[in-house]
């Protein structure tokens, strides 16, 4: 199916290899115009994208990489290259759009002028090869309707991009989340469509590699709350509270205890698996054990991640991406 020409598909990606030939592919299928940004490949990301038709960004080094800037640099010359522009779609290089979501999501938001920001459900393309990579599918599978936020994938209106400037570049981490705050504030709705969006591709296999994708979560956590933490807001509290109680505090208190003798201390340990099975008891899925065990052991991490952003902060210094492939 062929999209109106005022809707241009922005792709951001660094050594995504055959995964971006596939995700360019599928958006070229469906008629739109492509800009590539790059972050610094160095597999030949970029001439193969220009050899698949797309206007080509090749991000300065000498700036920190982010998403967010990658983004940023991406809508703006779509933007200047067509200036008939009204929707962008944005795809990560991981993503393979799926057939017809173009041509959706640009109707529904043709249909619902007061609508920023649509998604649709993205869905993990190897979840059997893989514990994490099931455990990515499961935290796709959010909610349809109105929503607080939205995740990498999202075709985006372009008056919304200019009144409100886009993704903060500086943030290594949950720009997403935090461009939503702004764009809620301004007046606009976000909404997730009951139909089927992109394949993602997260290739995770390692237990590290889960580890340092949970910890660039609690990062942004962190980021988050000091941004807008603040009431009637608070973006970010719960999940902060949540990382820094299980992950943090509590194993503090229980070393304390330890060290001092106290033999309760040891006793604290059981609210671990009592936490795990609340947690599976409020799922029905099949997966629900493992969604539970994960999000339990994710707490660590996502210490680890708010823990180092607060470390950054008072050093003045700013952190750097938190990769996991």
């Amino acid at each position: 199916m062929t999209t109106a020409p005022d809707t241009v598909a922005v792709v951001i990606g660094r050594n995504e290899g055959e995964r971006l030939r596939r995700c360019l592919q599928s958006v070229v299928r469906q008629g739109c115009p492509v800009v590539y940004v790059d972050s610094g490949s160095v597999d030949g990301s970029a001439e193969l994208a220009r050899t698949l038709g797309a206007q080509v960004v090749e991000l300065d080094p000498a700036q920190a990489f982010t998403a967010a800037r990658a983004r940023n640099e991406g809508w703006q010359l779509a933007l200047q290259r067509w200036p008939a522009t009204a929707l962008v779609q944005f795809v990560d290089g991981d993503c393979e759009v799926r057939e017809d979501w173009i041509a959706t999501a640009r109707a529904h938001l043709m249909a619902h002028p007061d609508v920023a920001v649509v998604c649709g459900r993205r869905r993990e393309r190897h979840p059997e090869r893989s514990r994490y990579n099931q455990l990515c599918d499961l935290e796709w599978g959010v909610p349809t309707g109105e929503a607080r936020a939205f995740g990498g994938d999202a075709m985006v209106r372009a008056q919304a991009l200019r009144e409100t400037g886009g993704y903060n570049p500086t943030l290594i981490a949950g720009e997403e989340p935090e461009w939503s705050v702004r764009l809620r504030q301004s007046g606009w709705k976000i909404q997730i469509l009951p139909a089927e969006m992109t394949w993602h591709d997260a290739d995770m296999h390692r237990f590290w590699q889960w580890w340092q994708r949970s910890k660039r979560a609690g990062y942004a956590y962190a980021e988050g709350v000091a941004m807008h933490g603040a009431p009637p807001e608070r973006h970010g509290v719960r999940e902060l509270r949540r990382a820094v109680g299980w992950g943090l505090l509590l194993p503090a208190v229980v070393l304390v205890g330890l060290v001092s003798g106290g033999a309760w201390a040891a006793a604290l340990l059981l609210l671990y698996p009592l936490q795990w099975l609340r947690l599976a008891l409020t799922r029905t899925s099949p997966q629900r054990w493992l969604w539970s065990l994960f999000n339990t052991l994710g707490k660590f991490a996502e210490a680890q991640g708010a823990l180092r952003y607060w470390i950054l902060r008072l050093r003045r210094q700013h952190g750097r991406l938190i990769e996991y492939k």
